[in-house]
């Protein structure tokens, strides 16, 4: 693929990313640092708001997808040596750390005693478990083609759990909808079109791939000791719950090419309540 003159003139790592920082636009202080493929990049200067690459999860990711904060992109800039992207950003809800802080460098290097040593020198602003289980996270984001589950939810579909207006059904009854008014779709007009167009195997591939992630989310998360590092716990959990995420929306896409709604699964757990396992499956 030929890249345009602009993204063509920065010299990406052998990994195709280069290291951006996320400045306050205001304050000029630094917020956070992460990846950017070209991809990411393009989306960043068209939409104008931030899009990473994520290297553990091999995608882009939209900055607020899950938390709510969002940033809107003022300037981008290019060092001398074309190889470190900054960005003058408005950071939404004044939190760019996962661990609830303004800014993921929290820690300073006290000299001051005999032996240097890290000191946390910024307050947590909001509870990680209450920022990634708040109504924040219904605020719509940009999406591109490329991007997983979400990408086709309409924003009026998406919602906390202390939404009591729409139910957990309902959501998956509008999900159904839009999986398959995206058959009829033209493949470069959404991910979930370009998928019905690659045919099943590709979806199935899909399915394989993130059930695959969602073990080594699950694996990692059993890993985690929420006493000894609470941000980590809370980051692996928010991650174990991401996957999964992408395992149930891939099933209901492989689902939707047989023409079979979400209502049919529900509809077979439902009918094994008060039944026995192990007599359940005896009668099969």
């Amino acid at each position: 693929m030929t890249l345009p003159a602009w993204l063509a003139a920065i010299k990406f790592n052998d990994d195709g990313l280069i290291p951006a920082i996320a400045q306050d636009h205001k304050s000029g202080r630094i917020l956070m640092m992460a990846w950017m493929n070209a991809e990411a990049l393009q989306l960043t200067a068209q939409t104008q708001t931030a899009v990473y690459f994520s290297r553990s999860r091999a995608k882009l990711w939209h900055k607020g997808e899950s938390s709510g904060h969002t940033q809107t992109v003022h300037d981008i800039r290019l060092d001398c040596d074309a190889d470190v992207i900054v960005l003058s950003v408005t950071q939404a809800g004044g939190i760019a750390c996962h661990t609830g802080r303004e800014s993921c460098f929290y820690q300073r290097l006290d000299l001051s005693g005999q032996t240097p040593e890290w000191q946390t020198v910024d307050k947590v602003l909001k509870d990680p478990a209450d920022i990634y289980h708040s109504s924040d996270t219904a605020k719509a984001i940009p999406k591109s083609n490329e991007t997983q589950a979400h990408d086709v939810i309409p924003s009026d579909a998406k919602h906390s759990h202390h939404d009591n207006e729409t139910t957990n059904r309902s959501i998956l009854q509008q999900l159904d909808g839009v999986l398959a008014e995206r058959k009829q779709a033209d493949a470069d007009s959404s991910y979930v079109a370009s998928l019905y167009a690659k045919g099943l195997n590709k979806i199935l591939e899909k399915v394989g791939e993130e059930s695959t992630e969602s073990i080594i989310a699950a694996k990692d998360f059993a890993n985690c000791d929420e006493n000894s590092n609470k941000a980590q716990y809370d980051d692996a959990r928010h991650e174990l719950i991401y996957e999964v995420a992408d395992v149930w929306f891939h099933t209901l896409v492989g689902l939707a090419w047989f023409d079979i709604e979400s209502d049919a699964v529900l509809n077979e757990l439902g009918r094994r309540f008060g039944l026995s396992g192990i007599d359940e499956k005896a009668a099969r």
